[in-house]
């Protein structure tokens, strides 16, 4: 098999078989905020059936939940442990960021808006770092790493950072993340 020399080689590859249009977003990514989406609506179901005393909304409930976690599985096919709650929660939280975000950015709060949509992202990015065996839930830490902790990352981490020349020293873990997602989940690959 032939090896993959750089990042852009290998995202090319794993989207050239789930796109039909190339310049179209990856179907994982399309795929992850209809997910969000999704549970969203589980979210507004209950708290409508709460507030309206209405039953029906909470049958509803059921049928859309069902869907997600179809539509989990095709990006999460197999997991371990918490991984599967884990992303679920990872998601969820990054569509109400940036919702917040959005309310924040209408009221002219900008700086609140940009905290809480780049905070949006970060999760996205965990997700995304999670569900591609980039990282390990013990290897997540909210604080600085030095390079000995970059180290115990899996193996594919350790080959983008290298390829793509990331400084241990300045870049601290999120930030690596965020820049692996940005080219892997890269909607404009041409």
């Amino acid at each position: 098999m032939k090896k993959i020399e750089n990042i852009k080689e290998y995202v090319e590859k794993i989207d050239s078989g789930k796109k039909v249009n190339p310049k179209d977003l990856s179907s994982d990514q399309d795929l992850s905020i209809a997910i969000m989406n999704l549970i969203s609506i589980e979210e507004h179901l209950m708290f409508s059936g709460a507030k309206t005393g209405k039953s029906s909304f909470y049958d509803l409930i059921e049928s859309v939940r069902e869907m997600r976690k179809t539509l989990m599985q095709k990006i999460i096919p197999s997991y371990e442990g918490e991984v599967w709650c884990i992303s679920k929660h990872l998601l969820a939280s990054a569509m109400r960021l940036m919702e917040v975000g959005t309310k924040q950015q209408s009221l002219g709060h900008k700086e609140e808006a940009y905290k809480l949509f780049n905070q949006s992202y970060e999760l996205y990015c965990l997700f995304w770092g999670l569900n591609m065996d980039m990282l390990k839930v013990e290897d997540v830490k909210w604080i600085e790493d030095k390079s000995e902790d970059i180290k115990k990352l899996s193996t594919k981490v350790s080959e983008v950072l290298e390829s793509e020349k990331m400084d241990d020293n300045k870049d601290n873990l999120m930030l690596k993340m965020k820049k692996f997602v940005r080219k892997a989940v890269d909607c404009c690959i041409e």
